[in-house]
C-alpha cells in the first residue's frame, strides 16, 4: 500500500508519497480552505500513486475528526468530508503530533514546532499526545504569540530568541520529557540549542505519516 502524507502549516501545504524523493511545496495563507486546498494536491499528486492518505493539521484532532477551525488559514475545515473528497482512506492527527511521531526513537518525547505559532505533542511508548500547549497562558498573553512568527517580526530575533528558552523550560519542567525535539522552520534559526533539546526537521512530519499507517501507535 502506497501512502500520500499532507502537512498542512499557515504558510505552505507539504506534500510526499511512498516512494517519491522530492516533497511538493503549495502555498496556503489566512484564506486558505479545503475547497482551496483538494485540486491543488490533486493536480501536484496526479503523476504519483497512493491508496490511503496521513493528513497532518495544525488545530485540534480527536478521533480522525478535525474539531476546531485553525487559527492560520481560512474556514470549512471541521466540517469537511476529506476521504470523500480525496475517495481514498485517510488519517487525521494533529500536524505536530505528526512531525513528533516522525521525530520519535523511545522514551517519553515532548516535540515544539517552531512555526507561524507553536505546535506542540508528546509520544509515550506507543502513545501520541496532541496538545494545545502553544494556546496555554503566558506572560501577557499566550506561548504562542511569544514564539510564534508575528512576535518575531515585530519584535527581532534576540526577544524571540529568549521566550523560546523560557517556553522550553517552562513545558520541560511541567512535562518531565526523556528528549525533546524543536522542530518547525524557525528552529533553524536558533542562535544556540537549549540545554536538553535536539533539532529535527520539518521531514520529519512525512515520517510520522508514513508511521501512522504502518506501524501500531494510538492517537
Amino acid at each position: 500500500m502506497k501512502t500520500l502524507v499532507i502537512d498542512i502549516g499557515g504558510s505552505n501545504v507539504k506534500i510526499l508519497a511512498t516512494g517519491q524523493e522530492k516533497r511538493i511545496k503549495i502555498p496556503s495563507g489566512n484564506d486558505f480552505s479545503p475547497e482551496h486546498m483538494i485540486p491543488l494536491i490533486k493536480e501536484n499528486a496526479s503523476h504519483w500513486e497512493y491508496d490511503r492518505i496521513a493528513m497532518g493539521f495544525p488545530g485540534k484532532v480527536k478521533d480522525n475528526q478535525i474539531l476546531s477551525e485553525p487559527v492560520n488559514l481560512g474556514h470549512g475545515w471541521e466540517t469537511f468530508d476529506f476521504e470523500a473528497a480525496f475517495g481514498c482512506p485517510i488519517k487525521i492527527i494533529n500536524d505536530a503530533a505528526m512531525q513528533a511521531l516522525g521525530s520519535y526513537n523511545g522514551g517519553k518525547l515532548l516535540f515544539l514546532g517552531l512555526g507561524t505559532g507553536l505546535g506542540t505533542a508528546m509520544v509515550i511508548k506507543n502513545t501520541i499526545i496532541p496538545i494545545e500547549g502553544g494556546h496555554l497562558p503566558y506572560r501577557k498573553s499566550t506561548f504562542e504569540n511569544y514564539v510564534g512568527k508575528v512576535y518575531y517580526a515585530e519584535k527581532g530575533h534576540d526577544k524571540w530568541e529568549k521566550h523560546v528558552f523560557k517556553t522550553v523550560e517552562i513545558l520541560s519542567d511541567a512535562l518531565q520529557p526523556d528528549d525533546i525535539v524543536l522542530g518547525g522552520g524557525n528552529s533553524k534559526i536558533l542562535t544556540k540549542i537549549p540545554k536538553g533539546c535536539r533539532l529535527g526537521t520539518n521531514l520529519n512530519a512525512f515520517g510520522g505519516g508514513f508511521r501512522l499507517w504502518e506501524e501500531d501507535f494510538i492517537y
